[in-house]
């Protein structure tokens, strides 16, 4: 049985999409099957990934408006075992499709649970808006991975994020747990980047990632060339911190597994 995690913030530009083709790759790249669903109709994870937005046949709007099969929206990407259901900017219009149906929360549930039994991991990018389509992301979700950017303001949207999953764990999905804090955009020489990296562990203790995602040129160049960085310079700083998140990902699914099985 494969897991689903919405990769989310409130708060824009702290690395979710980022994440999202980085971390998938890696974990194909470690032998695991990935799905990687474009939650965004900026379709950033889409083409970053190398997938042309106008050139797929079916997406994420597809299946959310007019009901068709998950499977059937799944493209390849360059990398083996990584998959993507594409976005496109029609997904906007998702939003005001599910608005008055009275299941409008849960639509991508029911989507993706058959293909929990195919995948190892499918990896959700969430836009950065509290819309339909998010909601319906975290309720699809098992758990939630929260990228936080090493700047000031980084703290200020974990607060409402928390607070929007309380929401969620109440009213709709009572089994939704937080995966981990991500640090991302690290950059050890400065000191508001470790303090905020000490709070985070100070508040949140083992949720927080071991591996932090520093700053790195590589990682930004490489959506630009359609390639995850793993694939565009797979000895940068950036690629081996992905590499190290995806096996620390895998390394925490043993160990529940383990403890489940107990």
């Amino acid at each position: 049985m494969g897991k689903i995690l919405a990769i989310a913030n409130q708060k824009g530009g702290v690395g979710k999409t980022t994440t999202a083709f980085n971390l998938g790759s890696c974990l194909a790249r470690e032998g695991k099957k990935v799905l990687i669903v474009d939650a965004d109709p900026q379709a950033n994870a889409t083409s970053g990934i190398g997938v042309d937005p106008s050139g797929c046949e079916l997406s994420l709007y597809d299946c959310l408006v007019d009901g068709r099969a998950a499977a059937e929206a799944c493209a390849p990407t360059c990398i083996d075992n990584l998959y993507i259901i594409p976005s496109r900017i029609d997904l906007v219009g998702a939003e005001v499709a599910l608005m008055n149906r009275q299941d409008r929360d849960r639509v991508l549930q029911r989507v993706l649970t058959p293909l929990k039994e195919e995948y190892d991991f499918v990896l959700i990018d969430c836009s950065p808006s509290l819309g339909v389509i998010t909601v319906n992301a975290l309720t699809a979700a098992d758990s939630v991975i929260i990228p936080v950017q090493a700047e000031y303001f980084a703290l200020e949207g974990i607060s409402q994020l928390l607070n929007t999953i309380r929401i969620i764990k109440s009213r709709l999905k009572p089994s939704l747990e937080i995966e981990g804090f991500l640090l991302t955009m690290y950059d050890a020489r400065l000191r508001l980047a470790n303090q905020i990296y000490e709070e985070l562990k100070g508040h949140f203790g083992d949720m927080v990632f071991k591996t932090v995602i520093p700053r790195n040129i590589k990682l930004s160049e490489s959506p630009s060339h359609g390639l995850p960085v793993l694939l565009y310079d797979p000895d940068s700083r950036g690629a081996i911190a992905y590499i190290q998140l995806a096996r620390e990902l895998i390394q925490r699914q043993r160990r529940r597994a383990s403890v489940d099985a107990v």
